[in-house]
């Protein structure tokens, strides 16, 4: 009886060594230690793969990070990137804000070699997110044969901030776009180390929302970081009119006035401000006022341009936008929606240039006023620079499958309380002064997340219905096979054609998933061809 406990002991030894060993992978700056999930996948969190962008290093390129000795633990999230407290629905657990940011999050399976790669960057404006929030998960994705990564950047002040000193000690002659260059150094880490995960470094798909859309297509143009992907998944929006690029003097002269208003006499001045008072300033100032800049280095000339000369990576593309972008008050505001409130309003929009508008964007009566206004509004948003991407990128010769994702979410659940949807999916609690917002007809901005990643469970704001869940399991089939095949298609879905020249087919992703061909092209050709 002793001889088969010690026996039994020594098995659960040896498997417990084994587990452990499992979850031990030896990169490039040393040894690290994550977590096995209930799932079987391996997570690690909270891998450095930049130095602190402290002190003098406050406003620089990421430098390399130093190698330790022994095993660092990596079981839990690291610090997120400063930043104000601007969207409800961020649901953060990383251990605080810190300029000490530059970190990423590996879920993998138990075991596998060469493994299909996905790289998430998340929303916000550049302004707020983290890759620790519940619906950029990997561990759903993993499941699924997948290595998927979350990336923190800078954001803000701290991301974005560009100013002549900056560019002067430059060794591009660069300032700005720091927080895209994270996302470039995060991209060069997943090359040296995620066949140490299984990952394959030549199958690595790169995807985000909103803003997290707008850095895939920005790394895409980038010559730094365009041969570091095999593929790209944008959800809803790009560089191409969405937080789009400025010249690098306009970039340098808001950093010099931003300089003013903080009484800053040298950029020594500006790098001896404490983070908290830096990020309490730019609060003040205007926090989407550092925007990406035309450098010369992370982008040597306008993002548009790179793509009309077919210079961007030349990867397939899944791309689309959601049905609600904007909703029609956007464009009303609390007028009435009849065809004479519309016209008023794109006349007061669009001034001159109304009538060409209004010949787009045409509502046959006023049943269909509110419908052609969300349109309109969504445009404006960001289904435009969406479009405008898919299409130039269509013309590089490569697969581009289009998506319209149209599942409006359900009720907020009865543990939520008094509360209403609020801006870009986040959460108002109501007071006696709140004003009720009617429930959106279709998909707001930021509502897919959860459904293309799979992981609706872990979202407890939202009474999510099986209807929910049969839409997610859709959704994120595709961006599997995506990621997997550079191709959706799949046993048991609905055929996805690629865009042809003459055809652009959109799937419409619903509780019925159907292909519909584009509509409204003239809506797009009008405005990418110089209409206001």
């Amino acid at each position: 009886m002793k001889k088969l406990l010690f026996i039994s002991l020594m098995s659960f030894s040896i498997m417990a060594t084994n587990a452990q060993n499992n979850n031990r992978v030896t990169t490039a700056n040393g040894v690290v230690e994550g977590t096995i999930e209930a799932s079987g996948v391996r997570s690690f969190k909270g891998l450095p793969f930049g130095a602190p962008p402290v002190g003098e290093l406050r406003w620089k390129e990421p430098q390399p990070v130093q190698n330790w000795e022994g095993v660092r633990k990596a079981d839990k999230f690291e610090n997120g990137a400063m930043q104000p407290p601007i969207f409800g629905d961020m649901d953060f657990r990383f251990k605080g804000k810190s300029e000490d940011c530059l970190y990423l999050n590996v879920w993998a399976p138990a075991k596998g070699n060469k493994l299909p790669v996905l790289v998430y960057f998340y929303g916000g404006g550049f302004v707020a997110g983290d890759g620790s929030e519940p619906r950029y998960d990997g561990e759903s994705m993993a499941t699924k044969g997948i290595i998927a990564v979350t990336v923190n950047y800078r954001l803000g002040v701290f991301g974005f901030f560009a100013h002549p000193e900056l560019s002067k000690e430059s060794p591009h002659q660069a300032s700005g776009n720091y927080g895209l260059l994270d996302q470039y150094a995060a991209l060069r880490w997943v090359q040296q180390n995620i066949a140490a995960f299984g990952g394959d470094p030549k199958k690595v798909t790169i995807a985000g929302e909103s803003a997290g859309s707008v850095s895939v297509s920005a790394q895409m143009a980038s010559p730094l970081s365009k041969d570091l992907i095999a593929g790209a998944i944008g959800e809803s929006g790009s560089i191409l009119g969405t937080l789009s690029a400025v010249p690098l003097k306009d970039g340098e002269a808001s950093g010099v006035e931003f300089a003013k208003t903080v009484n800053a006499n040298s950029l020594a001045d500006l790098r001896a401000m404490p983070a908290d008072k830096l990020g309490e300033a730019a609060g003040k100032f205007g926090p989407f006022r550092f925007g990406r800049t035309i450098d010369g280095y992370f982008f040597p000339k306008d993002p548009l341009e790179i793509f009309k000369a077919g210079e961007q990576a030349q990867v397939p593309l899944l791309v689309g936008w959601n049905s609600e972008e904007g909703n029609s008050r956007g464009i009303l505001g609390n007028e009435t929606p009849t065809k004479e409130n519309f016209e008023k309003a794109v006349k007061k929009l669009y001034g001159d240039n109304a009538a060409a508008v209004l010949a787009v964007y045409n509502p046959a009566d006023d049943a269909d006023v509110e419908q052609v206004a969300t349109d309109l509004a969504s445009d404006r948003f960001i289904g435009l620079s969406t479009w405008l991407w898919s299409d130039l990128q269509a013309k590089t010769g490569k697969p581009v499958y289009r998506y319209l994702f149209s599942r409006p979410r359900p009720e907020m659940t009865a543990a939520m309380g008094d509360v209403s949807p609020g801006l870009a999916g986040g959460v108002v609690k109501n007071d006696a002064n709140t004003k009720k917002a009617p429930p959106a007809k279709g998909a707001v901005h930021s509502a897919e997340i959860e459904y293309a990643m799979g992981n609706l469970p872990l979202n407890k704001v939202f009474d999510w219905k099986p209807e929910d869940y049969k839409v997610s399991k859709t959704m994120q089939a595709y961006f599997v096979n995506f990621i997997k095949t550079l191709n959706p298609n799949g046993a048991g879905l609905p055929k996805w054609p690629a865009v042809s020249a003459d055809k652009v087919p959109v799937m419409h992703i619903d509780v019925n998933t159907r292909v519909e061909l584009e509509a409204h092209r003239d809506r797009y050709i009008f405005f990418s061809q110089g209409g206001k």
